[in-house]
């Protein structure tokens, strides 16, 4: 019976061992797999980089189908299992994401899982006049679209809380070259534009609108009108100065480029004899003073010209009979219609019309 007895504690060991011994080798196994899931590199592609871009209306599995489709990730089950543990299945943030080769699960979440991980865009806008035109351009670069901002740009409850119209809001966009995240909405692009108008807008520029007697607003006009008379920069002072001369004694400015936009055709720059015959508030050959806003989108160069403008008696300017992209100045018409019979001298020369 002793030998029988101790037998069966043997066996008893020996069955505990080896259960022991199998739940420490499952708990292994298991414990491999949870590391390799959380720890081991699940992106695995043919290059050190890709953008990828997560939309806004996006939930979990549109983001884990396209990093699977995209060939970012290896295992969309392992990313699935991290992004349930990490939470980030219902924490879903749009943006665009620079994601690195090599990554494990953890290191892709904890990236992706933050807005202010997105690779910011360059948004760059100029030589352009129209509202539709900057909305386009925009759209080409940010996940809104061209209607979304222009929308945002002539949002009404926006514009009345802000001081601005339909016809003043362009003041706001001053060309450059802005870092904005892919994705701002239509309405966050119009506040970030008007932080930078009010950037410029120093004390300093203020005070020199008011010894203009104009308003901000007045002042981009005008800018607009000089930025489209001249591309030269160190010759929009001396453009300025002459219009605001034509301003104060109640001359109308006759800019060729307000009547281009009030024609409202934009990239068609050619002004016949009948079209200085629009009615429009904004064509200056019929209607004395600034247009009711800016015909463009003048650069900081354009603002200051007219804030730093040049004192002069001038009150006539003809492009100069050359290429150079200059102009003659006069102070009487009499003047005025030497240089101009000379550059249609020039132009017949030319054989230009």
């Amino acid at each position: 019976m002793g030998k029988k007895k101790k037998k069966k504690s043997s066996n008893l060991k020996l069955i505990i061992v080896s259960v022991i011994g199998m739940i420490f080798l499952v708990g292994a196994i298991f414990g491999y797999h949870f590391y390799s899931y959380i720890y081991l590199r699940n992106v695995k592609m043919d290059k050190d980089s890709a953008e990828f871009y997560i939309h806004s209306d996006w939930g979990f599995e549109e983001v884990s189908g396209a990093l699977k489709e995209q060939g970012i990730i290896n295992n969309q089950e392992s990313f699935e299992y991290v992004a349930g543990l990490k939470g980030y299945n219902t924490n879903v943030k749009p943006g665009k994401f620079l994601i690195q080769n090599k990554w494990s699960n953890s290191d892709l979440i904890n990236h992706i899982r933050l807005s202010g991980n997105q690779i910011p865009v360059k948004v760059t806008f100029h030589n352009i006049s129209h509202l539709t035109q900057l909305a386009g351009i925009i759209a080409t670069d940010i996940e809104a679209d061209s209607t979304e901002i222009i929308s945002a740009i002539l949002n009404p409850e926006w514009m009345d809380e802000h001081g601005f119209t339909k016809e003043t809001i362009q003041a706001i966009f001053i060309p450059n070259t802005y870092e904005i995240y892919w994705s701002t909405t239509g309405a966050q692009f119009v506040n970030r534009m008007y932080k930078e108008y009010q950037h410029f807008w120093t004390v300093d520029n203020k005070k020199k609108a008011e010894e203009l007697g104009l308003t901000l607003v007045e002042v981009s006009t005008l800018a607009s009108i000089v930025e489209a008379e001249t591309k030269k920069t160190d010759e929009m002072p001396k453009v300025a100065g002459l219009y605001l001369n034509r301003l104060t004694i109640g001359m109308r400015l006759q800019s060729d480029p307000t009547v281009v936009f009030a024609k409202n055709e934009p990239g068609i720059h050619r002004v016949y004899y009948a079209d200085l015959k629009i009615e429009s508030p904004y064509n200056t050959y019929i209607h004395t003073g600034l247009p009711p806003g800016p015909i463009g989108f003048p650069s900081t160069k354009a603002l200051n010209a007219v804030l730093n403008h040049t004192k002069s008696n001038y009150l006539y300017m003809c492009a100069k009979p050359d290429y150079s992209g200059y102009h003659n100045f006069a102070s009487s018409y009499k003047k005025h219609q030497q240089y101009a019979a000379k550059y249609r001298a020039f132009l017949r020369k030319e054989g230009i019309r």
